[in-house]
């Protein structure tokens, strides 16, 4: 698990005035809610090394409650979730950046997947062969293999198309930022940068 305190800070990209007119939009998702989370620190790094021809829109899991099958039956889906289903129908893909808790997938991260899938005759809207791809950072020496790995029966089931044409995992995430979340390893940065080059493509297929 993450235990780095670092303050993130609005890395909000600058849209360049050459940029191309038709951009691509592709949501992004940190799995932790901790403040100071290095997952989060990576998902704003994503945001300023987008292609010039692409934006990353950060989005927060923050304020989905717990699943609960009857709050849904009698309240229906919570307002927070309906505004992230919208923002993931109009996208061209999804970035899941996951943290790795006891070797597998964080509880609140899969708690707002299981809410973006109600009801369940909305899945195909939402997920249904929407390009996906996984990073995730960490401090221990695997860098978020194993929770990555734990996605891929969730992003079957939901009938995703998950890219498996690059793979990004930030060990010993504590060197590669500085306190104020910035990325200082250049050897992280450019492959998180070529990362989001091909998956950009690959959504755009």
């Amino acid at each position: 698990m993450e235990q780095h305190e670092i303050n993130v800070y609005n890395m909000n990209k600058a849209s360049p005035s050459h940029r191309a007119e038709k951009i691509t939009t592709i949501v992004g998702l940190s799995g932790s809610l901790r403040r100071g989370s290095l997952n989060t620190a990576l998902l704003h790094a994503a945001a300023q090394l987008m292609p010039d021809d692409a934006k990353l829109e950060v989005k927060t899991i923050h304020g989905i409650p717990l699943y609960n099958a009857d709050e849904e039956q009698a309240g229906g889906i919570p307002p927070v979730v309906s505004e992230l289903k919208e923002n993931i129908a109009a996208s061209k893909g999804l970035l899941l950046v996951t943290p790795e808790y006891n070797n597998s997938i964080p509880g609140a991260f899969k708690n707002a997947i299981d809410w973006l899938s109600r009801p369940s005759d909305d899945i195909e809207r939402i997920f249904g062969g929407r390009p996906v791809a996984i990073i995730g950072a960490t401090t221990g020496g695997f860098g978020t293999v194993l929770g990555q790995d734990a996605w891929l029966p969730v992003l079957r089931a939901l009938k995703t198309k998950p890219w498996f044409g690059g793979r990004l995992v930030v060990p010993y995430a504590t060197k590669a930022f500085d306190e104020s979340g910035r990325i200082t390893d250049e050897m992280i940065k450019a492959r998180l940068q070529g990362f989001l080059k091909g998956f950009v493509k690959f959504a755009n297929e």
